[in-house]
């Protein structure tokens, strides 16, 4: 394979971009000692002495570590190996690594996010959060099943009272104010205006 372009970034590393678009940092005395240049190929044995002993290495070490300081799902740790620019598949190699040791688990994360936070946002907000996280929508409804004990309408009552909300003293502009908060907050509009039409809490 052809070395295209070697570029000198920050800490020490090169980025070296090979012919077919394939692209990987190494430190430069790395690359040194592959003696790697721009127009120069790069040999099969050459390649898979990188791929597997620095950068599938460096992945897997990546990954523990960035597990270790804290929980994340499947899609947050590919994101945050692909910051680091590792190949593709070398990032899929890495994670079904710590897969294997049971370190990412994403009905565990689901699990544990909706029993640690479902005091503080709606059945919606959790939703939206794991999604983003990349929870599919079966474990998200197993999570939900399986830990979900704190109601919409007591959570709603939660934040009125944090609100001062009095339905019989707060006028028309606060009562908006507050209405438009909780839409915010993921809450649907009947289950405000149902809680919000009780009486003083």
């Amino acid at each position: 394979m052809e070395i295209k372009e070697i570029t000198q970034i920050k800490n020490g590393r090169v980025r070296i971009r090979l012919e077919g678009g394939l692209s990987f940092l190494l430190y430069k005395k790395e690359a040194a000692t592959f003696q790697l240049q721009e127009g120069d190929f790069l040999s099969e044995e050459a390649w898979r002495e990188i791929r597997n002993e620095i950068l599938l290495k460096r992945a897997k070490k990546r990954a523990l570590y960035l597990l270790q300081k804290m929980d994340r799902t499947r899609k947050q740790l590919g994101d945050k190996l692909r910051e680091g620019e590792y190949p593709e598949d070398i990032i899929e190699e890495a994670i079904a690594y710590v897969e294997s040791f049971h370190y990412i688990d994403d009905d565990r994360y689901a699990a544990n996010y909706v029993h640690f936070h479902q005091e503080k946002k709606s059945k919606r907000q959790l939703q939206m959060d794991l999604m983003q996280r990349g929870v599919s929508s079966e474990q998200i409804a197993h999570a939900f099943a399986e830990e979900l004990t704190v109601t919409s309408d007591e959570l709603i009552k939660n934040w009125l009272i944090k609100k001062h909300y009095d339905p019989a003293e707060t006028d028309d502009t606060q009562r908006r104010r507050i209405y438009q908060f909780l839409l915010r907050k993921g809450f649907k509009s009947e289950e405000i205006m149902r809680c919000m039409r009780l009486e003083e809490y």
